[in-house]
């Protein structure tokens, strides 16, 4: 009896410890690394505080931690969570490296090299419930979406919470801002508050930085961030909607871009293109990057002035802006019609057309949404060339969907387009490359300071380009004008207003402002040389064999050292220098033309700079 015994307790512990075994085998942790095997993001379905399973995702790079144990899922608005009580039951993993050539951008190449990780999570109490997670590992940072596949009893459905969350290992300082348009903050992550605008850079220490943000936002609501409830130095989606689905439906991409120091977050700021779909228009060649000037007196005599400018100064555009049709706020008001009889449209654009002159048009959404369809057949009448869209509804899911839908159409039609006020981009330039830039940027429409501007090249620029709209002549400008004219280089826009507040009637033939007649709106190459947030950058581009470098300062006087080790080697190049004229600060306005001087690859350049100064140099090759 004792060994009928004996031998049955045996058996049993066996049984439990091959069960435990199993269950232990099947909670294992999933791993995906990127190419460079720096980057690793774990997915593990663990306990939570409730005792349901749910899954858990973390990030770490070089060793150091960035996103703890954070959960993942969506909560549909009929209270169903989707990741609670689920496990994985199916995974595959995937690499990927390939090259594309964007139509224009800040690099004329894009490698496209991560390792995909793809799980399929069941309910374990409801079998036919899934919910599929996709992460991709880059060496410049970490992306998840989720899809929810085609399933019984859940054709449509509406997702009211999102629950992925970045839990991050200490109280790092942060860069936050609350509009798109608004000023950043420099604060600790406790302190960050509700609708937190993406990208949030963080700085992890003083050789690691992150930076939270939302890629191919398309059909859905727009992620800002908030505090997690009852989480320390842990952010959360703050969607601006509910979101009306139709399986199969993906979401955006979740994304923790990652760097060594603020300017190399900014040199990958085409992970967000690579999240989004190849370019869609089969042929692109009427889509033409350039410069633009504002006509302010809504005449014709004034935009045939503006053309005559354009062409002497080596603008491509003109652009009437809010009042060509009234006062955009007026439901009286008609952009159907000029409003003022000493506007004849025609002729402006049949002169403009003459001199191989763009023109563009603003509408505000008040009037745009309603009459959109019919807008553009008759501006193509008219022979326009871009429409620039005010104050577009943003946050909800059916003002994204419309806006990304009116940008499609606008690309049926062969037109351009700009968008202001308070969207920001998250990638769709690449699917929809007619969609050469946006604002949601607190450019100079509100005159920032030096620290600002030299905020913006760390967290806004990270999403893509912003209409900065770059002034001369105004005596508004809190910075230095070589400071302006360096902005034209780190400020990437392929779309890029400049004399926003100025007129034709302003210029005086000042030799500095041949540095604005040559500099280009794309590039083929971008270097990040120096950068601290918030005090000064120095950034190299190259077009063709020309290079140019914007270097801008904020707080006090500066020398910056710019290498020159991006130079083709052996190659002599002269440059021509614009820099503070007076290097004390205080002549503002005064700019000084330095003697051009040949530098090689070898060499380096000390950009002296006035307190809220800057300088901008070009460098072209010197044959034979």
């Amino acid at each position: 009896m004792r060994d009928l015994y004996s031998v049955r307790l045996y058996v049993s512990i066996c049984v439990a410890v091959l069960l435990l075994f199993g269950a232990f085998a099947f909670a294992q942790p999933l791993e995906i690394r990127s190419p460079d095997n720096n980057l690793v993001i774990t997915l593990s379905c663990d306990a939570q505080a409730q005792g349901s399973v749910a899954p858990f995702w973390s990030v770490t790079w070089k060793g150091r931690a960035i996103i703890l144990p954070s959960r993942l899922g969506l909560t549909l608005k009929d209270g169903t969570e989707l990741g609670a009580g689920m496990r994985v039951s199916e995974s595959s993993t995937q690499a990927h490296d390939t090259t594309w050539k964007p139509v224009y951008g800040e690099q004329s190449q894009i490698r496209d090299r991560y390792n995909a990780l793809d799980v399929i999570l069941k309910d374990e109490h409801a079998p036919g419930r899934r919910l599929e997670v996709i992460f991709r590992a880059y060496d410049e940072g970490a992306a998840v979406c989720y899809t929810m596949p085609k399933q019984e009893g859940l054709d449509t459905f509406t997702i009211g919470k999102e629950l992925t969350q970045f839990r991050f290992s200490a109280n790092h300082i942060c860069y936050p801002t609350y509009m798109a348009q608004s000023m950043y903050e420099t604060v600790r992550l406790s302190q960050v508050k509700h609708e937190c605008e993406r990208p949030l850079t963080v700085a992890i220490d003083d050789h690691t930085y992150a930076a939270v943000a939302e890629a191919r936002l398309v059909d859905y609501a727009r992620m800002r961030l908030q505090p997690a409830a009852g989480m320390q130095w842990t952010l959360e989606p703050d969607l601006g909607s509910d979101v009306q689905a139709k399986a199969p439906f993906a979401t955006p991409w979740r994304v923790v871009m990652v760097g060594e120091s603020p300017g190399g977050l900014l040199e990958h700021s085409y992970l967000f293109l690579n999240l989004n779909d190849p370019c869609a228009i089969d042929d692109t060649s009427w889509i033409k990057p350039g410069k633009i000037i504002r006509e302010m007196t809504i005449s014709t005599d004034g935009a045939k002035a503006c053309v005559d400018f354009a062409v002497e100064r080596g603008l491509q555009y003109i652009e009437f802006d809010t009042g060509w049709y009234g006062k955009e706020e007026d439901p009286k008001s008609d952009a159907r019609k000029p409003w003022s009889s000493r506007l004849d449209m025609p002729e402006v654009v049949r002169y403009a057309t003459e001199h191989n002159i763009g023109v563009w048009l603003y509408v505000n959404y008040a009037f745009l949404k309603p009459h959109f369809d019919e807008l553009l057949p008759l501006y193509k009448q008219w022979g326009i060339r871009g429409i620039k869209f005010g104050f577009v509804g943003v946050g909800t899911q059916e003002c994204t969907a419309w806006l990304h839908e009116a940008v499609r159409k606008a690309a049926e039609q062969h037109f351009m387009v700009d968008v202001h006020d308070e969207y920001r981009p998250t990638g769709y330039s690449r699917t929809y490359p007619n969609l050469l830039a946006q604002e949601g940027v607190r450019g100079n429409e509100n005159m920032p300071t030096a620290e600002q501007n030299l905020m913006l090249p760390f967290t806004r620029y990270l999403c893509g380009a912003a209409d900065y709209t770059i002034c001369w002549y105004t005596d508004r400008i809190k910075t230095t004008h070589a400071h302006q004219l360096a902005a034209s280089v780190v400020y990437y826009s392929p779309l890029q207003f400049l004399f926003w507040y100025d007129r034709p009637t302003d210029y005086r033939g000042e030799l500095e402002l041949a540095f604005f007649k040559a500099v280009p709106t794309v590039w083929d190459e971008t270097r990040v040389l120096q950068g601290e947030i918030g005090r000064f950058i120095a950034v190299a581009r190259r077009s063709g064999e020309e290079w140019y470098i914007g270097v801008m300062n904020a707080e006090k006087r500066r020398s910056i050292s710019v290498p020159l080790k991006f130079l083709r080697p052996g190659q002599p190049y002269l440059a021509d220098i614009y820099a503070d004229g007076a290097p004390s600060g205080e002549n503002p306005t005064a700019v000084a033309c330095l003697t051009p001087r040949v530098v090689r690859a070898e060499g380096t350049l000390q950009a002296d700079c006035a307190q809220n100064g800057g300088q901008a140099i070009r460098l072209v090759p010197v044959s034979g």
